[in-house]
């Protein structure tokens, strides 16, 4: 698909895979370090669980002692993570959702063991980091595959178009979320080097990883360079130009 096309499918489904976007060297450089922050983030002994604390949800998904080994911002840890943020093929997919001037919210890293590796319940993003524009999307970058054994992600195709819904976070009760049960959600299992972009109103989740083999992920969260956070939101906001202009950028607001 051109830059057009594949803004026009992400705008009608609230979500587009984008496959092998890294190949090679490139993507093999990215899981090495990747690994390396794992195994630096385990002897350093912080505390590297996020399994969500939705005691409901996940006695409902049948994981309350379930693992998802976490930590945000890839890019401070490594120049590898670092370069990929810029490399032309991601930028590629990044401009044709979201226009010239992209801003790089965050990253995260996601580590799903086998067999024990923790979902993710259905919910939206958007009451996280919300934004004055509702430009702010996720992408999903694989390091391994990510099959429906191993928890891949699923979505509500078109559920962006709901807006922003209260209460859609996936860590309170919520009738809307049931409305959505995540055995109705579209499987988007994904190779290495495959991104998953969704917007932060999609409807998304995944199921444990109940598989033999690990899955490894960095989300990667952006926005346009004409949108910005609303004021209050405490959550890492790296303000970190990758292509074009921020023009909500300031002197006291990047100091922060």
């Amino acid at each position: 698909m051109n830059a057009d096309e594949i803004k026009l499918f992400f705008e009608e489904h609230g979500y587009y895979h984008a496959k092998r976007v890294f190949t090679g060297d490139p993507l093999n450089n990215l899981a090495e370090d990747y690994d390396r922050i794992v195994n630096q983030l385990v002897r350093s002994g912080d505390e590297l669980n996020a399994r969500w604390t939705n005691p409901e949800a996940m006695k409902k998904m049948k994981s309350e002692d379930s693992v998802i080994l976490h930590t945000n911002n890839v890019q401070q840890y490594s120049g590898q993570w670092m370069s990929a943020l810029f490399h032309p093929n991601f930028l590629f997919y990044a401009n044709a959702l979201l226009g010239e001037d992209v801003v790089l919210h965050h990253t995260k890293l996601f580590q799903k063991p086998p067999s024990v590796g923790a979902p993710f319940p259905m919910h939206q993003d958007w009451s996280y980091f919300p934004t004055l524009k509702d430009s702010m999307l996720a992408g999903i970058m694989h390091l391994t595959e990510a099959t429906n054994e191993m928890g891949c992600l699923r979505v509500y195709p078109g559920s962006h178009r709901l807006g922003r819904i209260p209460n859609s976070n996936g860590q309170v009760k919520s009738e809307f979320l049931e409305k959505y049960p995540m055995e109705n959600a579209t499987i988007l299992e994904a190779e290495p080097g495959d991104i998953v972009f969704f917007h932060y109103f999609t409807l998304h989740g995944s199921m444990p990883n109940v598989s033999e083999k690990t899955r490894k992920t960095v989300l990667i969260q952006l926005y346009a360079g004409d949108d910005v956070t609303e004021p209050g939101i405490d959550h890492p906001d790296e303000k970190l130009v990758l292509s074009g202009w921020n023009y909500h950028a300031s002197r006291s607001n990047t100091a922060q």
